[in-house]
């Protein structure tokens, strides 16, 4: 695999772009509509949140992609068109039908997303001039600017984009993402659109896709609050000439690529969390199976008195071992074993001696990896999470205003 500049358009045949619709408010200057789009139709497959709330832009790109084929997806930030009732799904369609007409696609291959404050409508007239300002700048360089306008409360934009050599030929695949808060998964978290030149089956895509992200997106948080509007999306158009086919070496190389492009942009989410400081791995192994040791390793991720406890740089571990206990999941506690960045504060259920200013001292690194063994068996998970900082509160508590 080799790195790429590009994010979305890396991959041959899509563009992409980003503009300023105002959609918020008259006085914004941000970017805060995006459209990426393949030349020719492509195979898509997403997985969404499952939020009761689930917003109907989210309910409308569900249904495209169970019909399995897209050839535009369009994202406003500023406004989740969530809480909408009826409207709301009138509101995406129309959205998806503007585009289709000015695209020249089919309203059934045009997904919409929208991420930002809930319950408010949305101003139409402002998406339809975004919409045809999206048409009109749509380019292969257009990535930057789509990652831009996808944003909300992010500091930075994220993209990624890969070339990856198979037997078969060359693929190139590119992503951006979009979540700073509101990160706690359950099928996907944020808002990320993946895009590959290659050519791939619809339902092998579902299915590798939900793999992939059980492993990436669903393995981080920031604030344990799941979104309306979580959706993870993927395009393949096949322009490359390259075909994937299952129980292929070609397919395998083609899943670690996926793998990856999702681990990175995950990371990048949990670096840019709310008000983050610190980026926290946390490795869970000796579980009776993998679901145990996820469940041990999100207990810890979601607890917020360990995560303030990255923040105060406090080497508190039996807040790190209380949540573990807690986790829906058995083991032993005469084996717990807790060691953060290698040096061990617990080991089979009892405190180490060591010194307190050592542990100390690794808390104030920038990464930290904290491992827990739980037994002896076979289980293991990779949790991310990040800190919880004072900003935190002060980002969100004046988020609409």
């Amino acid at each position: 695999m080799t790195l790429l500049e590009g994010g979305v358009c890396a991959p041959q045949g899509f563009k992409a772009a980003g503009v300023v619709a105002q959609i918020k408010n008259l006085r914004s200057t941000k970017k805060d509509c995006a459209l990426i789009a393949s030349d020719t139709v492509a195979t898509c497959a997403g997985t969404f949140t499952t939020n009761k709330l689930k917003a109907p832009p989210a309910s409308w790109t569900e249904g495209v992609c169970i019909r399995g084929t897209m050839q535009a997806l369009f994202i406003n930030s500023g406004n989740a068109n969530a809480c909408t009732g009826s409207r709301g799904m009138e509101d995406a369609k129309a959205t998806a039908e503007k585009i289709a007409k000015g695209f020249g696609a089919s309203i059934t291959e045009v997904g919409v997303l929208s991420t930002g404050v809930i319950g408010v409508p949305l101003p139409m007239d402002r998406i339809a001039n975004g919409v045809d300002a999206c048409i009109a700048s749509l380019a292969s360089d257009g990535h930057l600017a789509a990652a831009e306008a996808i944003m909300t409360t992010d500091t930075i934009p994220k993209e990624y984009a890969l070339e990856v050599a198979l037997s078969s030929g060359t693929i190139r695949m590119g992503a951006i993402a979009k979540g700073s808060g509101m990160i706690a998964p359950n099928m996907a978290t944020m808002i990320s659109v993946i895009t590959t030149d290659a050519a791939i089956d619809a339902s092998l895509l579902h299915t590798t896709l939900k793999e992939v992200v059980n492993q990436t997106y669903n393995c981080i948080c920031i604030d344990n609050d799941m979104s309306t509007s979580d959706a993870v999306v993927v395009m393949a158009n096949g322009v490359s000439g390259v075909c994937i086919e299952e129980h292929t070496p070609d397919y395998e190389t083609f899943k670690a690529a996926l793998l990856e492009i999702s681990t990175h942009m995950a990371h990048a989410l949990v670096r840019d969390g709310e008000g983050a400081t610190k980026f926290i791995e946390i490795n869970v192994t000796g579980a009776q199976n993998d679901t145990d040791a996820k469940a041990i390793a999100r207990s810890i991720a979601h607890s917020q008195l360990c995560k303030t406890a990255f923040f105060g740089q406090d080497p508190n571990w039996g807040r790190i071992a209380c949540a573990a206990g807690y986790a829906d999941a058995d083991f032993d506690a005469g084996y717990l074993s807790v060691s953060i960045e290698g040096l061990e504060v617990v080991h089979e259920g009892l405190p180490t001696v060591y010194d307190e200013a050592d542990a100390a001292a690794l808390m104030q690194l920038d990464d930290i990896h904290v491992d827990v063994c739980v037994g002896t068996d076979a289980g293991k998970a990779t949790f991310w999470t990040c800190d919880l900082s004072h900003d935190y509160v002060t980002i969100n508590a004046d988020y609409r205003t």
